[in-house]
């Protein structure tokens, strides 16, 4: 009789583009979303928590298909008795389950619906380097406001937010546009085919990665790539790609001067000069609050997503540089985007439901701060109540509820006790500020040992022997005077 085949072991890896996080970063997400919420909800948007699982009909940007049922998401079948189940999905952003929850439960919701909501989202694409496929969005969104005042007031919400998590005014800009002014481009162009709109609409997406020059090249015969390959351009006539340039190239030294050259760009069309209004009133309401260029300004090279919105649209941009993997410098870019987009709701009701929102990237925030060093470094662990006798752990549990009661993060070492070093290594792998240690002695005589780990690390880099016996790491107490001795070590003032 044949052996049993063994069966391999499991690899003890994460999926690909996927990620583990610990402790500090747990810590360090948690009160940058405490923070954001906190500005959320002083502006009046309420909390929303939806699926994470939403039907692939609703979530509507990836419908399945024959051939690639999963395109762009985490998708799959429900079991059904007929083999004809719903396609489920994990929700790839925080907007879409929006428009499905506000049609679903509109006639129990306020008008305008103001909501915030966090969470991770799952996209089915290629990894790549700081690229993964799951990740925290943190959104505000208004629906039910037809007014601009509704994008003013997201705009301003966003500088708030910025700094309110540690983004000093000086290293951000919120740059705003409309898709409007785009249509009006569009119009005075004479472009009559949609496929040939579609290709402007694509290149003018291009222009932060080729500048005027690859999107002029774009727009005409085509260009070379920098691998040499030859890419298609969209066959329009100098003159025909003319509106677009201007538009993209419209930026003056202030608003007054981009929203002058914004007309100039859309000429006659209707739809255009609507959108340069709607721009230039929503620059008079952030006036009004406080919110001038040098924190929120007009800026046409705003592209990115105009073919999903149908307003304004906004994007902030940090500015400082950072130092990239080769060590080269470079602006850290884009944290967050948004904009108007009234068509999302109509899918489900049949009807035009206007809407603005702002979608927060967490993780690239995080690690602009963490490259300024905003944040960052070991977090504090907790104190350790050391074990020296097994027999007095109900002792030891009481001094680390003394500890605990009095607000100190604290645990007792259990772990095995009878190496007294391991326990100290311990501590200092958990980045502990203090040891509490006791024997038979010190219960005898109702005292305990008290070992400040922080000073004890910064003694052993720096102090001489004689520094080393003045300024001693480890000290005694009486039991009732330990809460108040190790705060001191916690807060600093030791």
């Amino acid at each position: 009789m044949a052996k049993p085949k063994k069966q391999p072991r499991p690899k003890a890896e994460t999926p690909k583009g996927f990620r583990d996080y610990f402790g500090a970063e747990v810590t360090e997400r948690g009160d940058m979303l405490a923070k954001i919420a906190a500005v959320y909800h002083r502006y009046g948007f309420e909390a929303l928590e939806s699926s994470a699982v939403e039907t692939v009909e609703a979530l509507g940007k990836f419908l399945p298909d024959v051939d690639r049922p999963n395109e762009g998401v985490f998708a799959w079948q429900e079991a059904d008795d007929d083999g004809r189940g719903d396609w489920l999905a994990l929700r790839y952003d925080l907007t879409a389950p929006l428009a499905r929850v506000y049609a679903q439960h509109r006639n129990d919701l306020p008008t305008p619906y103001r909501r915030f909501a966090m969470g991770p989202v799952w996209r089915n694409e290629k990894p790549g380097p700081g690229r993964f496929r799951q990740f925290y969005q943190c959104d505000a969104d208004t629906v039910g406001a037809p007014s601009v005042a509704a994008d003013a007031e997201i705009c301003a919400m966003l500088a708030d937010t910025l700094e309110e998590v540690g983004i000093p005014r000086g290293d951000y800009l919120i740059r705003v546009n409309n898709r409007k002014v785009l249509n009006g481009v569009l119009e005075a162009m004479g472009l009559e085919d949609d496929t040939q709109k579609d290709a402007v609409l694509r290149t003018i997406d291009k222009f932060d990665k080729v500048g005027e020059a690859g999107v002029r090249e774009l727009l005409g015969a085509g260009r070379k790539d920098q691998s040499g390959a030859f890419i298609d351009g969209v066959g329009l006539t100098p003159e025909q790609a003319e509106p677009v340039l201007a538009f993209l190239t419209s930026k003056g030294t202030d608003n007054a001067a981009t929203l002058a050259n914004l007309r100039a760009a859309v000429g006659e069309a209707a739809i255009g000069a609507e959108g340069v209004d709607e721009l230039s009133e929503i620059a008079n309401l952030l006036e009004a609050q406080g919110y001038g260029p040098d924190r929120i300004v007009i800026d046409p090279s705003v592209v990115r997503g105009l073919g999903y919105y149908t307003g304004p649209v906004f994007e902030a941009e940090l500015t400082f540089e950072i130092t990239d993997e080769k060590g080269r410098p470079r602006q850290f870019g884009s944290v967050a985007g948004g904009g108007r987009y009234d068509d999302l709701v109509k899918r489900f009701t049949g009807q035009a439901v206007p809407a603005t929102g702002v979608s927060i990237g967490v993780d690239r925030l995080l690690a602009a701060l963490r490259a300024t060093g905003r944040v960052g470094g070991q977090a504090e662990g907790p104190v350790v109540v050391t074990v020296m006798d097994r027999a007095r752990m109900a002792d030891y549990q009481a001094m680390v509820a003394r500890l605990r009661q009095a607000g100190i993060r604290a645990e007792v070492y259990l772990g095995n006790p009878k190496n007294f070093g391991n326990q100290l290594k311990y501590a200092d792998r958990r980045g502990s500020p203090a040891a509490v240690i006791a024997g038979s002695d010190e219960f005898e005589r109702g005292v305990v040992q008290i070992k400040d780990l922080v000073l004890g690390a910064q003694i052993a880099e720096t102090a001489t022997l004689d520094e080393w016996k003045e300024r001693p790491s480890q000290f005694e107490c009486t039991l009732d005077d330990m809460v108040e001795r190790v705060r001191a070590i916690v807060d600093g003032e030791a």
